[in-house]
């Protein structure tokens, strides 16, 4: 199996706004092969910003890899950039493989 997760670094005070966004977007995930469950995470809250994670678990590496080269992986991200003022820079990718 495979983990996927973005860190999200979102300015304090948009919260509600970028976890509505999620609630309320089409993700394609369940038109894609080999994709197993998804879930958005939230961490600490520091000073600027509190701390958010999408996490998503793969059968395998390939399958995030087809799934970031798909029709459903453009739709699902196609109007990412019109929410730019609620987050505090880039979003940052970590990809895990299970050992255990």
């Amino acid at each position: 199996m495979y983990i996927a997760m973005n860190r999200f670094k979102i300015k304090n005070g948009n919260e509600k706004d970028f976890e509505n966004l999620w609630r309320n977007r089409e993700t394609f995930l369940d038109k894609v092969e080999g994709f197993k469950k998804f879930n958005l995470i939230k961490g600490e809250k520091f000073e600027e910003y509190t701390l958010y994670a999408s996490h998503s678990t793969w059968s395998s590496k390939n399958s995030f890899i087809n799934w970031t080269k798909s029709e459903e992986f453009r739709n699902a991200h196609k109007n990412a950039g019109e929410n730019r003022d609620l987050y505090l820079g880039h979003p940052q990718f970590e990809g895990f493989e299970v050992i255990l």
